[in-house]
């Protein structure tokens, strides 16, 4: 079985000894994403709204770089660093995941960086003749 190794397109500094993604049989496994500047490395702090929001674009240009979008996403595992924050983390979710919602695990978690929200995803890779959507 082949790995295909996806990366961040906008991704110019090092944060960690993983793949942003890695298409396997037609799915792509996308990695945890967090609010990250992806020129720097930088976390960057927040409310959990901009934190959200920043984490979710990381996501979708590993998704885009895989060939997908956000309506090809099929699970989603979030940590957050405060349940309590759910409520406001879901309102910004629910901006970029319409229509059928992916499945999902959110969990209270400690995270590095000081950061309040990592991301990750698998998504299915539209096949010939399917569009990619959104």
């Amino acid at each position: 079985m082949a790995f295909v190794q996806v990366t961040n397109p906008n991704r110019a500094a090092s944060t960690g000894a993983y793949s942003d993604g890695l298409i396997v049989d037609g799915w792509l496994y996308c990695s945890g994403q967090g609010p990250i500047d992806v020129a720097t490395g930088a976390a960057v702090a927040g409310s959990i709204e901009e934190e959200v929001r920043l984490t979710l674009k990381n996501l979708g240009d590993v998704l885009k770089a895989g060939g997908c979008s956000y309506k090809d996403v099929v699970k989603c595992t979030v940590h957050l660093i405060n349940i309590e924050d759910f409520g406001r983390f879901n309102e910004v979710y629910q901006e970029f995941f319409t229509g059928v919602l992916p499945t999902r695990t959110t969990v209270q978690s400690m995270l590095g960086l000081g950061i309040k929200v990592e991301i990750d995803a698998i998504a299915r890779i539209p096949t010939a003749g399917e569009s990619v959507a959104g």
